[in-house]
């Protein structure tokens, strides 16, 4: 019956997300905010709800070990899983890309996070350390894509294939149902999939910080995974690659920002002395990529599939 409870809300999760980020993308062309900057904030945000959700919930239900497994779980699997099966599959043009700054934001962002962590349980104020620079980031974001509309500047269209569903006629009526479906879809898929989850690591003698780290995180991961292979097929690598990076920022600074604010999140000694420091690998791997200029290739793409799936056996055996 638990697994029934987590396939379920992880089902549901993933159609509401869908259905928020639909709802909230064309909400925003209705309203005439560029699409590039829907892609870079209202899509990175609505991909990130199902971790804030769930990792909301498993607060109120007093499992810190799913909250904080299933943000440093997910930006495990990002790298290794939502980057290695589409460069296995076609392979990431990643020499053509430019993602130098935003990379090196998010490595900044993953050791602030981990010192934090360090510190203690996080508290309020850790969030709000965390707000802040998510804050720094998006005002930055902003502020570049109008300096480049101002200049002339043609803004890059490889976005667009993020906005996926985008019809900026849809009508009100409709964008508020997607919405509305997406935000009651989160809360009860968040409910089924934490219970779940929960009751499974009970059931097999699993940790609840191991099941974050697995079920969870890889569930929540799925919309990542998605986008990353259409955009690798379509040979659009900086969706690929940045979809990865966002999403990892996202989930450091948003989820784990916000959910500080729900009580003092407790970090299990096992992330400090094991899965931050693989988060933190992970990170670091693609790296020559990044400043290389190297592509991803199938190659590479089955040595991070496999690294993936070496950590995977390692924390249920």
């Amino acid at each position: 019956m638990d697994i029934l409870f987590a396939v379920t809300g992880l089902v549901v999760l993933l159609l509401a997300g869908d259905a928020l980020v639909r709802g909230a993308v064309n909400l925003g062309l209705r309203l005439g905010i560029p699409a590039l900057l829907v892609s870079l904030t209202v899509v990175a945000f609505g991909t990130s709800a199902p971790e804030l959700l769930v990792a909301i919930k498993a607060m109120l239900d007093n499992a810190p070990g799913i909250a904080v497994g299933n943000v440093v779980g997910s930006n495990i699997a990002n790298v290794l899983l939502v980057l290695g099966v589409p460069a296995l599959m076609a392979g990431i043009d990643s020499a053509r890309c430019d993602s130098r700054k935003t990379y090196s934001f998010m490595l900044a962002t993953t050791v602030i996070f981990i010192a934090l962590c360090f510190s203690g349980p996080l508290y309020y104020w850790q969030g709000v350390i965390l707000l802040a620079l998510l804050a720094a980031m998006l005002a930055e974001t902003v502020l570049t894509a109008q300096k480049h509309r101002k200049n002339g500047e043609k803004l890059p269209e490889e976005h667009a294939e993020v906005l996926e569903g985008a019809d900026p006629s849809m009508p009100y009526w409709k964008v508020v149902m997607f919405l509305v479906l997406g935000l009651v879809g989160l809360s009860l898929g968040a409910d089924l999939l934490v219970d779940g989850a929960v009751g499974i690591a009970r059931e097999f003698g699993l940790s609840e910080a191991v099941i974050g780290l697995t079920l969870v995180a890889i569930g929540t991961s799925l919309p990542e995974l998605a986008t990353t292979v259409m955009a690798a097929l379509r040979r659009h690598a900086d969706v690929a690659l940045g979809n990865v990076i966002g999403s990892n920022i996202f989930n450091i600074l948003a989820i784990m920002g916000v959910t500080s604010f729900f009580g003092p999140v407790e970090i299990d000694q096992d992330f400090l002395s094991f899965d931050l420091w693989v988060m933190l690998a992970a990170a670091l791997v693609i790296a020559p990529f990044v400043f290389g200029k190297y592509n991803i290739t199938r190659l590479w793409g089955g040595i991070l599939s496999a690294l993936y799936l070496l950590y995977i056996l390692m924390l249920l055996g």
